[in-house]
């Protein structure tokens, strides 16, 4: 595919999609100079010779979208996430899939659509607009991490092409808690200074500790490139919301895959996926967690008590909880409720699997499967 037609697949929208990542554009116009004097001071202050400009270049430009998902639980009609993604070409929202990694908030009048209608404006609130024109929620991958930029939603992603950075808006944070701080590829400014502010105060940034500005002024203006390393960014990010169609075949740059599904039937689907839409797949060092070594305080004490039953029920003596048996785990809890009642309310279940899931991802060690 060439640039151009790259560029003209990518301005594809409907009325309400443009008119939502207008209507983020356009709120944080007036907000711009300030931000980008704030990035200055934060330069200054660290004594970074580089301009703004510069760095916000790098940053909107260089920084690459990652969706990242689980591919083997299963959408609202029975097919697992990876089967639904071969068959139909296309990443869809939570308001067609009807599953999420987040909260199943996804319909009229919940609290995905309230929070979207603030975020856009009422963009998709309008008379006709259709489920599938809703945007689907990623982030951008500023320090490349191996993980992506979201891990907290999925074991696997999706790494986008540059050309859908022109169609997605961004915040700091997670869209659910209301952020104040927006932007798109063109007007990054805020989100930008927000991230530098984030450093100077904290010493953390994305998911890494031991950062400071000069460290991620320096990092961003490096040329993009494949690293080993995990970000473990639960909630430390900077999400995107995507707008027009996730098209595997246009939009997708490469399938990044946790290493506990080599040589499964998730394993094999994901790899078909690869071939059938033309892009290569990589695997990222995973997540593996001794099942002892659960923590019981970063997610409360019935994470332990469901780990120890997963791998009672699924798992082979000395086998670690990785993102497989823990998928394995979502899908039983789906088909056979009746194996997990003992445990109490089955969307509580569902609740700690994915909790579950963000324990392995702060605590555990690479993959070695």
């Amino acid at each position: 595919m060439t640039a151009t037609s790259e560029r003209r697949f990518s301005a594809a929208l409907t009325p309400a999609q443009a008119a939502a990542l207008a209507y983020v554009r356009s709120s944080v116009l007036v907000e711009r100079p300030a931000a980008l004097a704030a990035i200055e001071q934060h330069l200054a202050a660290a004594d970074v010779g580089h301009r703004p400009h510069r760095l916000l270049a790098a940053a909107a430009h260089r920084g690459r979208l990652t969706v990242n998902f689980h591919p083997d639980r299963l959408c609202a009609d029975g097919r697992a996430v990876a089967a639904a993604l071969a068959e139909d070409g296309v990443y869809r929202s939570q308001f067609v899939t009807g599953i999420s990694n987040g909260g199943l908030t996804a319909y009229s009048g919940g609290d995905r659509d309230r929070w979207e209608h603030r975020m856009f404006g009422g963009a998709y609130q309008r008379p006709g607009v259709a489920p599938a024109e809703r945007p689907t929620y990623g982030g951008i991958n500023l320090l490349d991490h191996a993980d992506g930029a979201c891990p907290r939603f999925g074991s696997c992603h999706l790494r986008l092409r540059p050309a859908v950075l022109s169609r997605a808006t961004f915040c700091l944070g997670d869209s659910h808690l209301g952020p104040g701080v927006v932007g798109t590829a063109d007007a990054f400014e805020a989100v930008l200074a927000g991230l530098l502010a984030g450093v100077a105060s904290t010493g953390e940034c994305l998911g890494r500790a031991g950062m400071d500005v000069a460290t991620l002024a320096r990092t961003l203006l490096e040329a993009p490139r494949t690293q080993a390393t995990l970000g473990r960014a639960l909630d430390d990010y900077v999400e995107a919301q995507i707008h027009g169609p996730l098209d595997l075949a246009h939009d997708v740059e490469e399938l990044v895959v946790d290493p506990s599904f080599a040589g499964t039937p998730t394993g094999a689907a994901l790899e078909s996926i690869a071939r059938r839409y033309g892009f290569p797949l990589r695997w990222h060092p995973g997540f593996a967690l001794a099942v002892d070594r659960v923590d019981a305080e970063f997610r409360g004490p019935a994470i332990p008590v469901l780990a120890a039953r997963l791998h009672r029920e699924f798992a082979r003596p000395g086998v670690p909880v990785d993102a497989e048996l823990i998928g394995r785990g979502a899908v039983s809890v789906v088909t056979e409720p009746q194996r997990w009642a003992d445990l109490g309310p089955i969307a509580d279940t569902l609740q700690h699997l994915k909790q579950l899931w963000h324990v392995l991802v702060r605590f555990g060690t690479a993959h070695r499967g």
